[in-house]
């Protein structure tokens, strides 16, 4: 919560009204979900992190 208010709340307002603040936190919540780079997964999003793992075990199936 404090860092999707410092990164958000307090950094883009003044808000107009609720639905500006939802709209936000929508485009916010798909960004540290899909585009931000995760420490604990070395830096990569979590959409590379996911091809990676998956490209992985493809790999390995095939070696067999």
């Amino acid at each position: 919560m404090g860092l999707f208010k410092s990164e958000l709340i307090h950094s883009y307002g003044p808000w107009k009204g609720l639905n500006d603040v939802e709209a936000a936190t929508l485009d916010w919540v798909h960004w540290f979900n899909t585009a931000r780079p995760h420490e604990s997964i070395q830096d990569l999003t979590p959409i590379q992190a996911e091809q990676t793992h998956y490209t992985h075990r493809t790999r390995v199936a095939e070696a067999g």
